[in-house]
């Protein structure tokens, strides 16, 4: 396997790591009875700040997630891989890996930077595929 699809798998199991960072807490806020429910109604509590940040954390890694996975195919299908597209995955990893706590609190201007950082990575590993 090469390193870009490594680091697409790690970056999955991330997204479920981050979907448990989120779901725990938020079930203890807002209830089983709610999070267990069709949610046709806004919940009759707010979560916690933190529990919010978690969740738009979350929310981001999907978004961040579908681009990675492109620049992930680009590569690898098109047969691109090399030292700088695997140095790119591995970078786009551990920003992800950093964005979270960078998010959970609040860490300014620093959750931008590294956010900056996983986009950059991912953008370069597109552009050196077509090179």
């Amino acid at each position: 396997m090469t390193a870009e699809l490594t680091a697409l798998a790690l970056a999955a199991l991330l997204q479920a790591v981050q979907y448990l960072l989120f779901a725990i807490p938020a079930n203890m806020e807002l209830g089983t009875g709610y999070t267990s429910s069709a949610r046709d109604r806004p919940p009759s509590r707010q979560l916690s700040e933190r529990t919010g940040r978690l969740q738009r954390a979350l929310n981001n890694h999907f978004e961040g997630l579908i681009l990675f996975t492109i620049a992930v195919l680009v590569v690898t299908l098109g047969g691109q891989s090399s030292g700088v597209t695997a140095a790119c995955a591995w970078v786009y990893l551990c920003a992800r890996i950093l964005y979270v706590p960078a998010y959970a609190f609040g860490w300014r201007p620093w959750r931008s930077a590294i956010w900056g950082v996983g986009f950059l990575a991912t953008m370069a590993m597109i552009v050196a595929a077509l090179i």
